[in-house]
């Protein structure tokens, strides 16, 4: 019973664990992303490559593999969400 326990509790790490952008790198530098937007209409949590919920604070971009983004952040590939 220990196995599928552990497994699922590392699963559970590992999601609230994910590295978070470096807005230092070199990729987050080319794309000026930031985890404080400085355009007030648009922010990562309402662009259409943030694959979370808009109340989330951080979540997954297609821009960024792997990695998380601030609901709050933004980037220049941003894209307005439709709705």
């Amino acid at each position: 019973i220990a196995g599928p326990i552990l497994a699922l509790t590392s699963r559970a790490v590992f999601a609230t664990d994910a590295n978070k952008v470096d807005p230092e790198s070199a990729q987050a530098k080319a794309l000026s992303y930031t985890h404080k937007s400085p355009k007030t209409e648009s922010n990562c949590a309402n662009c259409l490559l943030y694959s979370s919920g808009a109340d989330a604070p951080w979540g997954p971009c297609g821009i960024f593999p792997g990695k998380q983004v601030a609901g709050a952040g933004w980037c220049s590939a941003w894209v307005k969400r439709p709705g």
